[in-house]
């Protein structure tokens, strides 16, 4: 990769607007940690954003930078990048958080970061910068990340039940309301310390082209720590709009549902982080939960509700990219 000539200035914006990303993310995906926990009635608001806000910190602890790594160094071609494809692609990303948090749809805002880097890229070198190996491996995680949720969500409620089956509602509710806590807890452990290293991609790739960092060298732990914090203070806000589409619109949860649901999507992010793919929470939690309400019956589920989501997912990518190529051009003028 060739150093660039850049001026502090402008590194210092890019690498603030790369955390104005993580406060988003972790923003537009609260609703992801908290939405079945609260919609259960297990958690109030507040003390669920709290708690899924300390637990998306706590990954710091806890997960390997492996995600990190495969943004900063394996999706697009690491000569292709400066300050102009950094500026399209977060821009490109953020646009599309801020139009589906508006209209309340959950959509995936790893994917508009791939989708940014991808339009970006492509507008400045055509589809020769694309990394295939790497990008092939994030798209194929698009389809297994909620089939996966799926499977385990339903997976973990037909276990449940069949333990259960002799208990009473009142006890299995009782029950579960506790065992949720820490079922919220593993999902936000798992949402931090997946979405967060997303943004550590882009700044290591960034302080890499500018010439502070050589290939070689680790991730600063201050990138770590700013990353981190940023997307626990966006939880701790909140993604409002978007928490009763994922807690009662696609299908009504009880504790033990909702147990079974965070769980299972748990389970699919600790996977898919340990293998260094940069997945999305969004679907994730969206196939575990309509795992959970297809192991009761297929008419548990709002197919409808959960077939507008995917037509979000299916846009995000293409969407985002074509946002980040404008913004690229953009940035050529005035950075």
């Amino acid at each position: 990769m060739q150093t660039l000539h850049m001026s502090l200035t402008v590194l210092a914006f890019l690498i603030v607007l790369a955390l104005v990303f993580d406060f988003m993310n972790g923003f537009h995906d609260a609703a992801n940690a908290i939405a079945t926990v609260v919609s259960t009635g297990v958690l109030k608001p507040q003390t669920a954003v709290a708690m899924a806000a300390a637990f998306n910190f706590i990954a710091i602890g806890v997960f390997h930078l492996k995600v990190a790594s495969m943004i900063g160094k394996g999706t697009i071609d690491p000569h292709v990048i400066d300050h102009y494809v950094v500026f399209g692609a977060l821009v490109g990303a953020i646009m599309w958080n801020v139009v589906t948090w508006y209209f309340g749809l959950p959509s995936s805002s790893s994917h508009a970061l791939i989708g940014g880097l991808v339009g970006a890229a492509v507008a400045k070198a055509g589809t020769d910068a694309l990394v295939a190996s790497g990008l092939i491996k994030i798209i194929l995680f698009i389809v297994l990340s909620p089939l996966l949720g799926f499977i385990f969500g339903a997976l973990m409620m037909v276990i449940v039940s069949w333990l259960f089956v002799r208990s009473s509602q009142r006890t299995v509710d009782r029950l579960f309301r506790r065992l949720q806590l820490i079922s919220a807890a593993m999902y936000s452990l798992g949402h931090g310390g997946n979405d967060a290293q997303k943004t550590m991609g882009i700044i290591w790739m960034l302080l890499i082209a500018a010439g502070v960092s050589a290939p070689a060298d680790p991730l600063p732990m201050w990138v770590v720590i700013s990353c981190y914090s940023a997307i626990s203070l966006g939880t701790l806000f909140g993604g409002w709009r978007i928490v009763k589409t994922m807690g009662q619109k696609i299908t009504k949860l009880k504790p033990v549902g909702g147990f079974c649901a965070e769980t299972g999507g748990a389970f699919t992010l600790f996977l898919a982080t340990a293998l260094g793919v940069p997945v999305s929470t969004t679907h994730t939690i969206t196939g575990a939960i309509v795992g959970v309400g297809a192991s009761r019956k297929m008419s548990a589920v709002r197919w409808g509700v959960a077939g507008n989501i995917v037509w979000a997912w299916i846009f995000t990518i293409p969407a985002s990219a074509f946002a980040a190529a404008i913004a690229w051009w953009f940035g050529t003028m005035i950075l």
